[in-house]
């Protein structure tokens, strides 16, 4: 019995150094993601799976964009765009922050609007030998 009194905490032990060790690598890229994800310079609105415009981040402008009577009023500013107002019920898409990098996006479930961030090139350097 003192055996396996004695297993239990060293198991124990492994079990929460793998944890720590997980979170710690999860802590890593999440930090990576946040500060090295590149600046965006397109959003591309999508309204049901259909391409509805590719608007440049670099100008300031107001889209309304609608879909019979639903409508989301989309406000690209200072490099950064945000929903101000919409007719969806619930509203979260006017409470998202604004979003400027690549990969970025805003989503309206009940007008089916997706707005995203994207990049015009990956970031690679283009090398022709």
């Amino acid at each position: 019995m003192n055996e396996r009194k004695k297993a239990f905490p060293a198991r124990f032990r492994n079990d929460m150094i793998l944890i720590g060790v997980l979170l710690f690598l999860s802590l890593c890229l999440a930090l990576y993601l946040f500060f090295f994800r590149g600046k965006g310079d397109t959003v591309k609105v999508t309204v049901d799976g259909e391409v509805y415009g590719v608007y440049a981040l670099s100008e300031d402008r107001t889209e309304e964009i609608r879909d019979g009577e639903d409508y989301n009023l989309l406000v690209i500013r200072n490099g950064r765009a945000y929903m101000e107002s919409a007719s969806c019920p619930d509203g979260i898409c006017v409470s998202h922050h604004a979003i400027h990098r690549d990969g970025e996006s805003i989503v309206c479930l009940p007008n089916r609007v997706v707005v995203t961030v994207s990049a015009e090139g990956d970031g690679a350097p283009d090398i022709i030998s």
